[in-house]
């Protein structure tokens, strides 16, 4: 499957449906998000609409933020996320009286991309990140040899996910050791697609992405290994790194939040309960880590149970492994 998507369209997968125009608006399931999970999600309403037909799926990709903003306000069936649910939009749901369901449905290893033509980045430890990402690097760091003194004299360009992403959150938090703290000055978008763009055509830029992201777009450009802290060599990004926990701080967790009045409609139950028996295979075949069976299992369990909330604290968690994401579904 093709990740193709542009940033300011919501994409409308009418194509599929068996019940064409007839279907009300009551059979629509609205979805709103991470960028990153917008590839499972559409591969998912894809599937979904050919296997069982009816209800329309719209997905949006607004970024993990606008998507939990929309969510919030009672406009969404589902958020997409690439984090855990924040404090404050907690509070904005708890305002509005939105209750949901926190579903764990895959794990993404956020990939560190250069362009084919770089040839002098063998690999990159986190703290060489962070001099490159730090808002105090704005307008100063703009030299690779500034990173090492290795590296060529080369104009550093960079480009990554837009301050609404939740991969933007998740990258600041575990490179520059606070959410959202950043340069300014860097080619900033909620569309992979564009970084993919900015990072391809210059031997000279950096950018962060998805894998899967990575992966569509591999002939164009390459991963570089990133050291973990206390090691010394530099580990690419794959699903059996994601999976034994040596790919860090960079592995983490997608999700989707389901609102709870929502799963009172026959066609959301049907969908989410599709999403949690096929979205693991599809999450693999679009380029992502499928979660264990145990979590699919545990997330049908607690919707049962009606354990709704998050099993996090509304902050940030770096280096989360699958399972200690397991550990927390089994206490939610």
């Amino acid at each position: 499957m093709t990740l193709t998507h542009g940033y300011v369209a919501t994409t409308l997968l009418t194509a599929l449906l068996a019940t064409g125009s007839a279907a009300n608006a009551a059979d629509v399931i609205e979805a709103d998000g991470s960028s990153t999970v917008y590839p499972i999600m559409e591969a998912v309403a894809e599937e979904y609409q050919i296997a069982l037909g009816g209800a329309r799926v719209t997905v949006g990709i607004s970024g993990t933020g606008g998507g939990f903003k929309r969510f919030c306000r009672g406009e969404i069936d589902i958020a997409s996320a690439s984090r855990p649910i924040l404090k404050e939009e907690m509070a904005l749901c708890a305002q509005a009286g939105v209750r949901y369901f926190e579903l764990p449905i895959a794990y993404d290893a956020l990939t560190v991309v250069v362009s084919k033509t770089n040839t002098f980045v063998d690999q990159l430890t986190i703290p060489e990140l962070k001099t490159m990402w730090e808002p105090s690097a704005q307008r100063t760091v703009t030299s690779w040899k500034q990173i090492r003194a290795t590296f060529p004299d080369q104009p550093l360009k960079l480009a990554g996910a837009g301050a609404d992403s939740g991969t933007f959150d998740y990258w600041t938090e575990a490179v520059v050791g606070r959410s959202k703290a950043s340069r300014g000055d860097y080619q900033a978008s909620e569309d992979d697609n564009v970084t993919v763009q900015f990072v391809s055509r210059d031997p000279g830029a950096l950018g962060f992405m998805g894998f899967a992201y990575y992966e569509e777009n591999s002939d164009r450009l390459r991963a570089v290994p990133v050291v973990p802290p206390g090691a010394s060599t530099g580990i690419l990004p794959s699903v059996s790194n994601v999976n034994d926990g040596s790919y860090q701080p960079l592995s983490r967790p997608l999700f989707i939040y389901v609102k709870q009045s929502s799963l009172e409609r026959e066609e959301i139950k049907s969908f989410v309960d599709f999403f949690l028996s096929e979205g693991g295979a599809l999450a693999e075949e679009v380029g992502y880590v499928a979660l264990p069976d145990e979590a699919y299992d545990l997330a049908r369990e607690n919707i049962k149970a009606g354990k709704i909330g998050s099993g996090f604290s509304g902050t940030s968690e770096i280096g989360l492994t699958v399972e200690e994401l397991l550990a927390r579904e089994r206490t939610l």
